[in-house]
């Protein structure tokens, strides 16, 4: 075979196969031109009767006149799109409990965060307070006299140590007593929340050699240290109020050495003008702060 007859084959095998590839892809776009004209046709069709329902159901939910046709045997009126009478209520309805709970949401977060914003502001209020008290104390030497702290009852001012308060079984403040009442009566008269005066004993099993009871004797601590703030010191007797707890409420844990010089003691507290939400939160938020004790007590034997 001659050398032209070859190059002539070759050249009608190749067009051939051109010519084959070429009707492939003119068949492949046409049928993507046609899937895509039925995709476009398809959903606009579906999105329009759609989107007449979601319109007329949000107008229906939000207080609008939805527009109804009666005696519709569909959902979807066909001429005008819109809903069924049993199907505008259904919608309204469902509408009006999502909205109802979105507002219930709202409105349960935002006093929450109220409450809780209240409650910080108090104890900005009672620290400020308390570095008063203990500045005041620091001056005159007898910050070791007092222990501080802030919970749901307000700021607690503990008058702890032995010498401070009272020797056993009597209800007299010792010398050194009434000059830390004399030191914090300034700060306590300055303010205008309410005080109220506890009275502790410890929790010896004895009997109190001048009392019936541990209620009377830690009773009669809380008058003789409201009676100094209130008749010596002119802190108005209307914010003053006393309450006795006996040997119930121990400030420390009764088995620690020293602890019973502590656990006899009288709490001054600063009673915050709040709510019982607001007094609840402030002790949830005194425990998340972080500081360091201010002020440390004093354990002494005898």
């Amino acid at each position: 075979m001659s050398a032209a007859k070859r190059r002539r084959r070759h050249e009608e095998h190749e067009e051939h196969q051109n010519h084959e590839r070429w009707l492939v892809t003119y068949a492949d776009m046409l049928t993507l031109l046609m899937v895509l004209f039925i995709v476009m046709f398809a959903m606009s069709q579906v999105d329009n009767e759609k989107y007449q329902a979601l319109k007329t159901g949000l107008a229906s939910g939000f207080g609008a006149t939805p527009s109804i046709t009666e005696g519709s045997d569909s959902i979807l009126d066909k001429q005008n799109g819109a809903i069924s009478p049993d199907m505008a209520s259904e919608v309204a309805r469902v509408t009006f409990d999502a909205k109802q709970d979105v507002t219930r949401a709202l409105t349960g977060a935002s006093e929450a965060e109220q409450d809780l914003a209240a409650a910080e502001r108090v104890y900005s209020k009672l620290e400020r307070i308390r570095r008063q008290v203990e500045a005041a104390l620091a001056r005159k030497g007898l910050g070791d006299d007092v222990r501080t702290a802030i919970d749901d009852r307000g700021l607690v001012v503990s008058l702890v140590s032995k010498h401070v308060v009272f020797k056993p079984d009597v209800a007299n403040l010792s010398p050194r007593g009434q000059r830390v009442v004399d030191t914090l009566a300034p700060v306590l008269r300055d303010i205008h929340e309410q005080l109220r005066v506890d009275g502790h004993t410890n929790q010896v099993k004895v009997h109190p050699r001048y009392f019936a009871t541990d209620w009377d004797l830690s009773a009669a601590r809380a008058v003789t240290v409201l009676r100094r703030l209130n008749e010596v010191n002119g802190v108005p007797a209307r914010r003053l109020s006393v309450t006795a707890f006996g040997h119930e409420k121990p400030l420390i844990d009764p088995s620690i050495p020293g602890s019973q010089d502590v656990n006899k003691r009288v709490d001054i507290v600063i009673l915050p003008d709040a709510d019982s939400k607001t007094q609840e939160l402030l002790g949830e938020v005194a425990a998340a702060q972080i500081r360091p004790a201010s002020m440390t007590t004093t354990h002494e034997e005898g």
